[in-house]
């Protein structure tokens, strides 16, 4: 579900999202072992255009499965809210 629902929004994330949002999700993500350190970095050095970072970010976690897509959407929802509903994601628990 939460994969499906992360796939839906994919574009307008691209579109939209912050690199500071973007950052602070990768440490969570990295944090929470649902990307590796070296997942992590290869993000980080290799795509230095925002929307080439928010794409391979996106793709990554889907790559993980449901799990990892609600991990990320929890976290996305309580660092950026505002992006969060204006996507019209579920609310998470919090």
């Amino acid at each position: 579900m939460a994969a499906l629902e992360l796939r839906g929004v994919r574009t307008k994330f691209v579109e939209k999202v912050s690199k500071a949002v973007m950052d602070q999700l990768l440490d969570y993500l990295e944090e929470e072992r649902v990307l590796n350190t070296a997942e992590v970095e290869d993000i980080k050095e290799e795509y230095k255009q925002r929307a080439e970072k928010a794409r391979h970010i996106i793709d990554a976690v889907l790559r993980k499965g449901d799990a990892a897509c609600d991990t990320f959407l929890a976290r996305f929802q309580n660092i950026d809210g505002t992006l969060y509903n204006e996507l019209q994601l579920h609310p998470r628990p919090v």
